[in-house]
């Protein structure tokens, strides 16, 4: 239902970013442990979200009705919910402004 990045692309990025830019970088050993951590964490939310990943086909099928000139009665209804999802993820604060 998301955009992307997806959230399994955006946990991939995150991974990518620490173990190849940052922990190289790390000389506390602290840090360093903290940072493999999280790149182990990150690691388990990927193959999590990869396994719980729902297909979004009704998205697909839903632009193609409104493209087709054909749009199902509740088409509007659909899209601000569609918007909604997307924004208690990416910007809750704004989303509230409109609730």
């Amino acid at each position: 239902m998301h955009d992307r990045p997806t959230p399994r692309e955006l946990c991939e990025a995150a991974r990518e970013f620490l173990g190849t830019e940052i922990l190289p970088l790390l000389d506390d050993h602290r840090m360093k442990f903290r940072t493999i951590v999280a790149l182990n964490a990150l690691g388990i939310a990927e193959r999590e979200l990869a396994e719980t990943e729902a297909p979004v086909e009704p998205d697909w099928e839903l632009a193609r009705a409104i493209r087709a000139g054909h749009p199902p009665a509740n088409a509007v209804a659909i899209l601000k919910e569609q918007v909604a999802a997307k924004l208690r993820v990416t910007n809750p604060p704004y989303l509230a402004k409109y609730e």
